[in-house]
C-alpha cells in the first residue's frame, strides 16, 4: 500500500457513535444486520495498524478488513 486506499472494516455488533467517536472524522459508519461497517481512506500501513489497535483496545471484534470496491461512500 503505497498510496491511500479506501478500505471497509466490518465489526461485530452495532457500535455506538460514542464508541466510534475517535474514528468519526475518517470513516463513514453504517450499521445493520448485527454488524457495523466503517468505510474510509487508509493513508498507509501505519494508519491501518493504528485503527486496528484502537478498535482492539476497545474490545471490538473485527470481522473483516478489505479494500472497498467503490470509493464513492466517503
Amino acid at each position: 500500500m503505497n498510496e491511500p486506499a479506501v478500505y471497509e472494516l466490518v465489526l461485530r455488533g452495532l457500535l455506538s457513535a460514542r464508541l466510534l467517536a475517535h474514528l468519526a472524522d475518517d470513516f463513514a459508519v453504517e450499521s445493520g444486520g448485527g454488524t457495523t461497517r466503517l468505510i474510509g481512506e487508509i493513508r498507509d500501513p501505519a494508519h491501518l495498524h493504528g485503527v486496528i489497535a484502537h478498535l482492539t483496545s476497545l474490545a471490538v471484534e473485527i470481522v473483516s478488513i478489505a479494500p472497498h470496491e467503490s470509493g464513492d461512500d466517503r
